[in-house]
């Protein structure tokens, strides 16, 4: 990291004329290890009044998309500005003032000690009023997934609320145009890069959330996420596990003919047992024939990454 330390806080909005004033004027104006502050305000296609509020309240950089093109997408326009602009630690924090914003100083202290590549803020769940005991519940649940999948300690898988330096935002790739939290997390997770939670506070509810509009929406949405960025890092070991899935079944049905052809040559009644067999059998190689294709593909989505990283430093 360089001598002079250079934070930007980005702030992804959607209509947020009523709460981007207070959530800009409770940003730190000095925080100890940072030597300039820098506020980017991600406006996707809001049809109020919320750019005027931003250049009136303090955003250094406003970013305008001309339709809403959703969180993920405003995320990444965030990120990618504040890579050309030299960042060396990026923030992300919500513009419905929904984060504590004096906690910025816990997200970038892991950073700053060389601790951590990313640092999420991990709300207090179940302290939060607003919560059901459903919506609580949830969260655990799918943090403690996301945990698995991404092989890290994570405690608050959906919180927006982070901080990333330089070299891991820069290697941040979202696909999906839903939300950017759980897949970075176990993007940068397969890359390897540190990521710590630091406790953070919350504020009063402003309004309600427009990425949640039912939960069963979410979860779907959020699992198939999941599986998809899970199949695009680990294609090999899922379709491998996949295939063992067909082939042992068929294996042991294949055995079970042979063990009968041998006590009794009559083979008619045992027949549907070797075809399932062998059926099964080419099932499980066609899949490992995927498993293969796949494996190579990745190999040369690795090999783009790395030429995309280059080209960022550059």
């Amino acid at each position: 990291m360089s001598s002079t330390i250079k934070l930007f806080i980005q702030i992804p909005c959607f209509n947020e004329e009523k709460t981007i004033k207070p959530t800009l004027e409770a940003i730190p104006k000095k925080i100890e290890g940072i030597d300039s502050i820098s506020i980017v305000v991600i406006d996707d296609g809001s049809t109020d009044n919320t750019i005027k509020m931003a250049k009136e309240n303090g955003a250094d950089f406003i970013i305008k998309h001309k339709s809403n093109l959703g969180l993920a997408r405003s995320f990444m326009s965030g990120i990618e500005f504040c890579i050309k602009k030299k960042a060396d630690i990026i923030i992300n924090t919500d513009g419905d003032n929904q984060y504590f914003a004096e906690d910025m100083k816990k997200l970038v202290h892991p950073i700053l000690n060389d601790n951590a590549d990313v640092v999420i803020g991990a709300r207090p769940i179940d302290g939060i009023k607003h919560f059901s005991y459903f919506k609580k519940l949830l969260q655990k649940i799918g943090s403690w997934t996301v945990r698995q999948f991404s092989s890290t300690k994570v405690l608050d898988a959906t919180c927006g609320f982070r901080a990333y330096t330089a070299e891991a935002a820069k290697i941040l790739n979202v696909f999906n145009t839903y939300t950017y939290t759980i897949e970075t997390i176990i993007q940068l997770g397969f890359l390897n890069k540190d990521i710590v939670s630091v406790p953070v506070r919350v504020n009063e509810k402003t309004r309600e959330s427009r990425l949640m509009k039912s939960i069963f929406e979410y979860v779907l949405r959020s699992m198939f996420i999941i599986l998809r960025v899970y199949l695009f890092y680990k294609p090999f070991k899922f379709f491998s596990y996949l295939s063992l899935f067909f082939f042992a079944p068929g294996f042991i049905l294949v055995l079970r003919f042979f063990y009968y052809y041998f006590q009794n040559p009559d083979i008619s009644q045992y027949t549907q047992s070797l075809t399932t067999g062998l059926f099964s059998i080419l099932i499980s190689f066609l899949i490992f024939s995927i498993a293969l294709i796949t494996d190579l593909i990745s190999v040369n989505r690795n090999l783009l990454e790395k030429i995309l990283r280059k080209e960022k430093d550059d």
